[in-house]
């Protein structure tokens, strides 16, 4: 199923700060300066350096507080230019270890075993944690086409599975690997953690995580 995604960018135009609104914020200042001179103890009157570190100190709160705004709204342009360039990925195929969506086709599996192994297995777990499917495959092996077989002649009914490989030798589990899949890419989302994608089935994962991306085949 080939998926088109189009996100029109709008223009955003990042605006000066207001000369009034800054002048503005001063005639406050000063008007609270004038106040305190005013009512100030003339037995002990506030020193003159203490006056121009307020007036320093404001400033460069005004200061900061602008260079926020601008810096939040070219982040906001950078969101858009990101999420125009990536949307391309929508309907390709990302390869990442993570869930499986069954859906009665053929997966394309990538993994390895580890080293010393005289036998291994593709271990299939449900949504509910328990173990469905124990599938053989051969030491050294990198890739497997999985119908969704359960290892005991079945037939696994479609729905959302995690997948592993154990390696063994003899008795002895030497420890598990994970394994990568293809999956098509039906969403891009955007979010303060960072870009992620919407795989078949509903599967969301970090883009960080795709290790390679092809067309449909």
């Amino acid at each position: 199923m080939q998926i088109t995604s189009e996100s029109p960018l709008t223009s955003t135009t990042v605006q000066p700060p207001a000369a009034a609104k800054i002048s503005s914020d001063f005639d406050t200042f000063l008007r609270m300066l004038t106040t305190q001179l005013q009512n100030q103890d003339p037995l002990n009157p506030v020193d003159s350096a203490d006056y121009a570190v307020q007036l320093a100190t404001f400033s460069s709160v005004e200061q900061q507080t602008l260079t926020n705004k601008l810096l939040g709204s070219f982040s906001d342009q950078l969101d858009l230019i990101g999420m125009a360039q990536l949307s391309g990925w929508v309907g390709n195929e990302a390869r990442v270890a993570s869930d499986v969506s069954l859906s009665g086709k053929t997966m394309d599996l990538h993994f390895t075993t580890l080293s010393g192994a005289d036998s291994a297995a593709l271990i299939v777990t449900n949504s509910e944690g328990r173990q469905v499917g124990r599938v053989p495959i051969l030491p050294g092996s990198t890739s497997l086409d999985w119908q969704g077989e359960s290892g005991t002649g079945t037939l696994l009914p479609d729905g959302r599975y995690s997948l592993t490989v154990e390696s063994y030798k003899g008795s002895e589990k030497l420890g598990q690997s994970l394994v990568e899949s293809y999956a098509e890419v039906m969403e891009l989302r955007t979010s303060a953690a960072g870009n992620r994608l919407v795989l078949t089935g509903g599967i969301e994962v970090e883009m960080s995580a795709v290790t390679a991306l092809r067309k449909p085949s």
